[in-house]
């Protein structure tokens, strides 16, 4: 099926429509300067013929006077018969006197005449024998005379017809001048919208190729060029997720690939040897068990990331005790904490308000903020956990001394598959699933830091049951 253009359909539509009106707009002027016309040579010679008419009418009331002798003597000596020709028709309807002295042809068809006789004026507008176009107005004088039953003009309108071909070429002139000017001119709009739609499918099409380095050039302020910053700012953000995504597979890959290497080391270690010595089986195995529980979260994280993506992820709400939950994920981390040297301190308040929500999306969300906190802060650095309640609210503190983030990356490290430091381990999705679970829960997830080095504060905050 051939692709129709813009162009093509303005062209078709709107130019069409534009013509068919100038077309109708100039057969309406032309025909009212014909009526115009026309009409005036008409009158003219209506009030030729009643001034023909009121001297006849002298005449008729002159005893003395001979109105036939009249009649003849006023054809005669008639002022305009270069232009017109006054005619005298006789009570029979035959014209036996004319300003010229020629007699028309018998032939020749007055109905003006007779609609002169039945409504006291006639006219008609005819071709003669020979083609010439005239003009002809009859008026009766049957109460003047029994020899003559009505006066006849007769005018050519050979020079009105050609002012009128003159006013019609400049009526048509300006039309076509119209229709041109619309024409460039919608066809330069026109191409001021099809040139960047095209620029756009094209750079569309490499879009749909993966292929997010070009962008569209944009020189105008209008809807056209909204458009356009709107395009190069979705590449922009296209081409920021593609390479974070990429990153994150990078990423994951990394993290999946060093537990994996560790629990496959370890069980070739431990099926070579048999064992070897209580200690090394102990330890192996805890690297194994360890590396596991990595790799077990680490795919939850994922299909928690993917329920999200496809609107599966649900919760099972009921009125839950957030310290326990949150008690519940310090206790998984302390000893984590000593070991490498870290110190948690939880300032457990004696009780809370209930939170309505699902408790283990609630301990997930602690977790992960817990081990973000420990993971980033390294030894002899502390992690400050704080619970209270303020204006209606559960408010969640955890706040480390570790290396901190840069003001530029605080707006994105929510943003899933971003990672601010790549030194740490993690898929860069955690804080993006406790985001969303907070979220889906009526609660807000802040994160702040005063910049490098200066450690982080993730505040939480869930709306309590109201008692």
């Amino acid at each position: 099926m051939a692709k129709k253009s813009i162009t093509k359909r303005w062209i078709f539509n709107n130019l069409g429509v534009v013509v068919l009106s100038l077309l109708v707009i100039d057969m309406a002027i032309i025909y009212a300067i014909q009526n115009y016309f026309y009409s005036s040579a008409r009158q003219y010679l209506v009030s030729k013929l009643n001034a023909v008419t009121s001297v006849l009418s002298m005449h008729s009331q002159d005893s003395s006077a001979n109105f036939s002798a009249e009649m003849r003597k006023m054809l005669e000596t008639f002022n305009e018969k270069d232009k017109i020709e006054l005619m005298a028709i006789n009570s029979k309807g035959r014209v036996v006197l004319t300003s010229s002295g020629f007699s028309p042809d018998a032939k020749d068809i007055m109905p003006d005449y007779k609609e002169a006789l039945e409504k006291n004026e006639g006219y008609i507008v005819y071709r003669l024998g020979g083609g010439e176009k005239v003009l002809a107005v009859s008026v009766p004088i049957t109460s003047m005379s029994n020899e003559y039953s009505a006066v006849r003009m007769v005018t050519s309108l050979t020079e009105i017809d050609n002012t009128i071909k003159s006013y019609s070429a400049v009526v048509t002139m300006v039309c076509v001048t119209i229709i041109l000017i619309i024409v460039i001119t919608g066809l330069y709009f026109a191409g001021s919208i099809v040139r960047p739609i095209r620029q756009i499918s094209g750079i569309a099409r490499k879009f749909a190729l993966g292929d997010f380095s070009t962008r569209i050039e944009n020189d105008s302020d209008d809807e056209i060029g909204d458009l356009c910053t709107a395009i190069n700012n979705m590449a922009d953000e296209l081409s920021a997720t593609e390479a974070m995504k990429n990153e994150f597979i990078s990423s994951v890959s990394h993290e999946l690939r060093t537990p994996l290497t560790a629990i496959k080391g370890w069980a070739e270690t431990l099926m070579i040897d048999g064992g070897g010595s209580p200690d090394t089986m102990k330890k192996g195995v805890g690297v194994i068990v360890n590396e596991t529980e990595r790799l077990s979260q680490m795919v939850e994280e994922l299909l928690d990331f993917s329920r999200m993506q496809s609107g599966h992820f649900t919760l099972q709400n009921a009125n839950m005790d957030i310290l326990a939950e949150l008690g519940d994920a310090v206790l998984i981390y302390s000893d984590k904490a000593r070991r490498e040297n870290q110190e948690i301190i939880y300032d457990e308040p004696d009780m809370l308000p209930f939170v309505f929500g699902d408790k283990n999306r609630i301990r997930q969300v602690f977790i992960n903020v817990i081990d973000n906190a420990l993971k980033y802060s390294s030894a002899g650095d502390t992690v400050t956990i704080k619970a209270y309640e303020k204006g209606g609210n559960i408010i969640v503190s955890v706040k480390d001394t570790g290396c901190g983030i840069k003001k530029s990356d605080l707006a994105k490290v929510k943003t899933k598959f971003y990672k601010a430091n790549h030194t740490r381990r993690g898929s860069g999705i955690g804080l993006a699933v406790a985001d969303e679970i907070i979220s889906m829960h009526g609660g807000s997830l802040d994160i702040d830091s005063e910049g490098e080095g200066l450690g982080t504060t993730v505040i939480i905050t869930l709306p309590a049951v109201k008692q």
